[in-house]
């Protein structure tokens, strides 16, 4: 089974997957967990989310990384930010799906409302898909945006509130 988690920052990705997780571990799953490396804003071993929830993780450089940590006990996969990882994480949840329960979390587009890395890819091959939105932080509506507050052109520009801001689509700009 795979869920993949998506929405705009601080629509509390993190949060669902922590909270999916844990429920897994209340049923004495053997679970692993994985981000970025190059995510380290509130952690370095654990998924973080912006309200303080955190679940312990490996951090990563890449998908091939995430097999050094895949045993045949394995019942569950945690994965944050995988807008992320490369491209081989399609196949790898493809692949690992058919007998091991798997959550993804991510951005399903970037600050310039573009489809994000290879979350378009696992939205399509996903079981159940958990589309979630946060409180635009100008007018209250459903923010399904990313918002970039400081100059740059790079679509990976890891922040928090410092960077960003949730936005709905009609006080979004590009």
């Amino acid at each position: 089974m795979l869920e993949v988690i998506c929405g705009g920052m601080f629509a509390g990705k993190s949060e669902q997957l922590i909270h999916r997780l844990k429920r897994a571990s209340y049923a004495n799953k053997k679970i692993v967990a994985f981000k970025p490396a190059i995510d380290n804003r509130y952690s370095v071993e654990e998924i973080a989310s912006h309200s303080g929830q955190t679940f312990r993780s490996i951090a990563v450089k890449n998908t091939f990384d995430m097999t050094e940590h895949i045993t045949n006990d394995i019942d569950v996969i945690g994965i944050d930010e995988a807008q992320f990882f490369d491209p081989f994480i399609v196949e790898f949840v493809e692949i690992l799906s058919k007998k091991i329960d798997i959550y993804v979390a991510g951005l399903d587009l970037d600050s310039a409302g573009k489809p994000f890395g290879s979350m378009p890819h696992l939205l399509a091959i996903a079981d159940k898909v958990t589309k979630i939105s946060a409180v635009c932080m100008k007018c209250g509506a459903d923010a399904t945006r990313s918002q970039r507050l400081v100059a740059s052109t790079e679509q990976v520009l890891v922040g928090a509130k410092d960077s960003y801001e949730a936005r709905c689509r009609k006080c979004w700009t590009p």
